[in-house]
């Protein structure tokens, strides 16, 4: 009889997308999976099950492999020719994770490691796959913790790195499985009273009066809670997707007696746990509470639990038929599982992707540090009694703390978290990504301050624009003249579309990581990469405003009548994104007339170490001093209206009559980014705020003042729809860098923010409804 138990996971492939990817070619995914710690003791495929015949592809001989050297799974080979390409891989692979050599069972988590295999074209001399030259380019592992380890069902998305921006759907599942099980029959009465059955080491070895070793105890009631979790998140599972699960195993007297005289209060728990599962049938938790009731999921703490358990008359016989039972029943339930997710892998795909999606905002907010947003530091809160009220106080010049000593605060509280995270022990049931939890105070941290100004009262003769009608009444988009008109129309989507503007001497793909992060919360947008200003951003702004606005309205108008074409849409919401002096462009452009058609339409504005008040007050010598030498050498007209020299007056200046312009109050979420790492763009200009020395500056600070008024009196304004108003600090970590030119003269962080999406991850997952 053996009692040796095996961990199975199996890895579902749904779907590859191609997000990003820099090189055409062929790739493939490989799969392997291990103890953690234990790289000598990998995973071992056990089954592959293809659920859809793949795509023949270029004559390309199209088959998964599995490689018994390194008892790894490899993917079919497909060609990738062009961006956000879908390859539907339909692929389960299943690995058996042996526990004969694990010294304490199901205290070792799982690592799942996906690599990304290419192959250029090149370099392919024909059709035959063997003739590919296969080179690992990425990596993405994932951990599944011990406490998930009796019952998993999960979505992980794979993303791999900032080089491969891909996407694979990819689902987990584990179950804990016993096997080769001996039969009852095969040990006579005879010899089980003689107590002279030998059994091999490794094996159960139990007779009438002996004492159970640790191990076997918790190898039985680990498989009794590994059924339990199986059969409850098949309920779950089977009502979540409104599909019936024919549940029909029954539960063994043998068994309950058995666990009845190993532990003589399993019984009691057994049936509060029915009892619970009863009054909470959709408890997520409900399969947590059964492994933490049986002791499984916890590491052991003390030796206590390691010392043998009380004498039990329990003969062989009834341990064999309780361990058959057992394993009968949980062979029947996996098979049950498996066929049900053949049949309906779409709907289960979807469901456990919406249940990822809401895990993120918790788990990831970890990274986030939440303020309460002071817009008025010298204001009585308890006499805001309306906005109103809060608009006079504006008037009055709010004095901030010193800018240095801003950031070394900001610096400060971003430093003592990460020194929190250290010491965090991470323990859940949830897939750890390990881009994320690998080493997690090395990961950037926010500190967020948010603001809701409220709706504004509209009187009962006010005609309402497209974005105050509730969702009962449809609209269709339509074109008159230069004009768009909203018309009531049948039932429709919403048109999503987002504009990327790039900063000084910047590239059309400076903000691809923003953008394809964005596509990965909202895969439905289209998206424009403004480059009609490549090579021209040192030109005046009016005139990149200017072209910008061309460049959105052609690309508005062109979406706008193939859509119309095509379906309904309802509404539509337009975002724009920008980095650096984008910011000042986007603002430009929005007063430009070509733009007056879609201002109502504006939604999301995402502004990324914007010099939204220029560069007064710039603390920065070295940065100073190259603008300086930049107005002198070279003709540069929006360096001087960053520095406020393109006029005599600087009330005449571009920024401060754009400050008096409306740009601001027309989207409905603001949200400005900025980091006192970043010292090319001043700290206050980026978060739009007071600075003591504008404060003190006689000949300049009221300017300021007025500019820092007007923008906030914009952003204040109550309108027909809720708006929100965010300032997120992003603190990077820097220790791990060389000391540069960049970190002298604080340009690293800057760049930073198109070098790095972690930071875009954890704010999109926490306010999806401002990306989505």
């Amino acid at each position: 009889m053996s009692a040796e138990a095996v961990l199975e996971v199996a890895v579902y492939m749904h779907r590859f997308h191609n997000l990003d990817l820099f090189q055409q070619g062929w790739y493939q995914i490989k799969v392997t999976s291990s103890w953690e710690g234990s790289d000598d003791i990998p995973g071992v495929p056990s089954r592959v099950v293809q659920y859809e015949a793949p795509d023949v592809m270029d004559d390309s001989t199209a088959i998964w492999q599995i490689n018994d050297g390194d008892h790894s799974f490899s993917t079919r080979p497909f060609r990738i020719k062009y961006a956000r390409q879908d390859v539907h891989l339909a692929v389960m692979i299943s690995f058996n994770l042996s526990l004969r050599n694990i010294e304490l069972l199901l205290l070792n988590a799982v690592i799942i490691r996906f690599e990304l295999l290419h192959a250029p074209i090149d370099l392919v001399v024909s059709s035959s796959n063997s003739s590919l030259q296969y080179s690992s380019c990425a990596n993405h592992d994932f951990r599944i913790p011990p406490k998930a380890l009796l019952g998993l069902h999960a979505y992980c998305p794979v993303h791999f790195d900032t080089w491969h921006m891909v996407l694979i759907d990819v689902t987990m599942h584990c179950v804990l499985l016993k096997v080769n099980s001996g039969s009852p029959n095969d040990i006579s009465l005879e010899e089980e009273n003689n107590g002279n059955h030998e059994l091999p080491d490794g094996f159960l070895k139990v007779s009438l009066e002996s004492e159970l070793e640790p191990r076997d105890i918790s190898l039985l009631k680990a498989l009794h809670a590994s059924s339990q979790i199986l059969k409850h998140e098949l309920e779950l599972l089977g009502s979540a997707i409104k599909q019936h699960v024919p549940l029909d195993v029954k539960n063994h007297s043998s068994v309950e007696s058995v666990l009845s005289k190993l532990n003589h209060d399993i019984r009691d728990k057994h049936f509060s746990l029915e009892l619970e599962k009863g009054r909470h049938p959709s408890d997520k938790n409900w399969s947590s509470f059964i492994a933490d009731s049986l002791k499984l999921s916890e590491h052991v703490e003390s030796t206590e639990d390691l010392q043998p358990q009380p004498s039990c008359s329990i003969s062989r016989l009834e341990l064999l038929e309780a361990f058959n039972a057992l394993g009968g029943d949980l062979l029947v339930l996996w098979n049950l599982f498996l066929k049900f997710h053949r049949l309906h892998r779409v709907l289960l795909v979807d469901c456990l992707k919406g249940v990822w999606a809401e895990e993120r905002s918790t788990e990831w907010s970890m990274w986030l540090i939440h303020c309460k947003m002071d817009l008025l530091s010298n204001a009585n809160r308890k006499d805001l009694d309306s906005l109103s009220h809060n608009m006079q106080l504006l008037s009055k010049p709010v004095v901030k703390k010193p800018m240095e000593e801003a950031c070394v605060i900001s610096a400060s509280r971003a430093d003592l978290h990460r020194r929190t995270l250290e010491q965090i022990k991470i323990n859940s049931r949830s897939v750890q990504d390990m881009q994320i939890f690998g080493m997690p105070s090395l990961l950037p941290v926010l500190i967020v301050e948010s603001h809701t100004i409220p709706i504004e009262r509209i009187g009962s003769n006010t005609q309402p624009s497209s974005k105050q009608l509730g969702s009962g009444t449809s609209l269709l988009l339509e074109k008159s003249g230069n004009l768009l008109k909203v018309t009531s129309k049948g039932p429709g989507k919403i048109l999503r579309v987002v504009v990327f503007v790039h900063g000084f001497q910047g590239h059309h793909l400076d903000l691809r990581l923003v953008r394809n992060q964005w596509l990965l919360i909202d895969p439905n947008i289209e998206y424009l990469m403004s480059e009609i200003n490549e090579d021209r951003t040192t030109s005046d702004f009016r005139e990149l405003g200017h072209n910008l606005a061309e460049e959105v309205a052609s690309f508005m108008k062109t979406k706008f009548g193939s859509f119309l074409k095509k379906a309904t849409y309802s509404n539509c919401r337009l975002s724009f994104v920008g980095h650096s002096i984008g910011n000042i462009i986007i603002r430009s452009a929005l007063n430009d007339p070509l733009m007056k058609p879609f201002l109502e339409y504006l939604h999301t504005y995402l502004s990324i170490s914007g010099p939204h008040l220029g560069y007064l007050y710039s603390s920065n010598t070295l940065f100073n001093s190259g603008l300086w030498l930049l107005k002198k050498l070279k003709a540069s007209p929006c360096m001087h209206q960053l520095t406020f020299t393109d006029e005599t007056n600087i009330q005449d200046c571009f920024l401060f009559k754009l400050s008096e312009e409306k740009t601001f109050e027309y989207f409905q979420n603001i949200l400005l980014l900025s980091s006192p790492q970043d010292r090319y763009v001043p700290y206050h200009s980026a978060r739009v705020e007071m600075c003591q020395a504008a404060a003190r500056d006689s000949k300049r600070g009221s300017a300021y003042t007025s500019m820092h008024r007007n923008c906030m009196e914009q952003i204040l304004k109550p309108s027909i729809v809720e708006r929100t108003f965010v300032k997120c600090d992003v603190n990077f970590n820097t220790s791990l860098q060389a000391r540069t030119l960049n970190n002298l003269i604080g340009r690293t962080a800057h760049i930073e923010f198109l070098e790095t999406d972690t930071f875009l991850r954890f704010l999109m997952w926490a306010f999806p409804k401002y990306f989505s």
